[in-house]
């Protein structure tokens, strides 16, 4: 046995060791032909200022700041949404598989019908549609509609209760906007919602086909105990079907990740955006193009390396 391990394991080295040769002379290449025609290269770029400003930021950003900053700001508001947008789309898919399952035919019915639908329109629509409702339907800021106390909504985004320079803030009307707390613009609340709708109604079905993959004598044994549907549900049926949902649905929570960069198509400054313009502004397309596959190829890898130990665990039955 020892012989045939160690000859795969010398045709795998051979292999790592031919594309990094392949990489190295496709790099060579590229710099050699970028050089003949007088184009810069290299990402050095990085640390020069990068001429432009984001709408909006969790990390303090300005035109002034270097590229370098501009690519972590755009990763920050990329994670912003993504992260966000997971748990809402795992909770929301729960719920949505929880109806799609339900013994009231309307509730069963409705259910259907949304999950169908959502998952028949592609996601670039989904996020023009909540962009056009957001910003073109609702009315403007001095006038927003309250949906709770401190709670405004409007044209200018989401006003909502938030800590302030000054300690908690709760937003107030003031002449022709909105003071204090935190906001989200229109743009955050645009890709989350189509980000989180998309990937609840995927999950939903997931979830759906797992627990209908499940003997029915075990429904049909917590009812008998006097369960109710929602308590067999949560209690009974999801944490078996969940060994099985697991690896797709974490597969759907990676691709709602990676399909946050549609945010360039509503002006939102993700990673995608700021590569973007930072290409235009470089021109370095190689080397933006090159950091954003970097980026998005670690964020999947650290992914699956979470759901493969969560699998383990799942598959032992205890902390991994």
């Amino acid at each position: 046995m020892a012989r045939p391990q160690s000859a795969s394991r010398a045709v795998q080295a051979l292999l790592i060791v031919a594309l990094l040769a392949l990489l190295g002379l496709l790099v060579t290449t590229t710099r050699a032909h970028l050089e003949e025609r007088g184009i810069r290269s290299g990402f050095d770029f990085l640390f020069e200022p990068a001429g432009f400003s984001l709408g909006e930021s969790v990390l303090p950003f300005d035109a002034g700041d270097t590229t370098l900053r501009a690519f972590v700001a755009g990763l920050l508001n990329t994670l912003r949404v993504a992260l966000s947008g997971a748990a809402l789309a795992l909770g929301l898919g729960i719920l949505l598989g929880f109806g799609r399952l339900a013994d009231n035919p309307l509730v069963r019915g409705l259910a259907g019908t949304a999950v169908n639908a959502i998952r028949n329109v592609p996601l670039l629509l989904h996020l023009l549609a909540w962009y056009f409702i957001l910003t073109d339907l609702l009315p403007a800021a001095d006038a927003p509609l309250q949906l709770a106390p401190g709670v405004f909504l409007s044209k200018s985004g989401l006003a909502l209760p938030w800590w302030g320079d000054n300690g908690f803030e709760i937003p107030e009307l003031a002449g022709f906007g909105i003071d204090g707390g935190a906001s989200l613009t229109p743009e955050y609340l645009a890709l989350l919602f189509g980000l989180t709708i998309y990937g609840a109604a995927y999950i939903a079905e997931t979830l759906r086909g797992a627990v209908l993959a499940l003997p029915e004598g075990q429904r049909t044994a917590a009812l008998a105990l006097g369960m109710t549907p929602r308590q067999t549900f949560l209690l009974v049926l999801l944490p078996q079907a969940w060994r099985a949902a697991l690896p797709p649905t974490t597969s759907q929570l990676l691709n709602l990740f990676k399909n946050s960069s549609l945010a360039v198509a509503i002006g939102y400054p993700d990673l995608m955006a700021v590569a973007g313009t930072s290409l235009n502004q470089s021109g370095r397309a190689i080397e933006c193009l090159s950091i954003v596959i970097a980026v998005y190829l670690l964020l999947s890898l650290l992914g699956a390396a979470v759901s493969h130990r969560l699998e383990k665990r799942s598959l032992r039955g205890g902390p991994a």
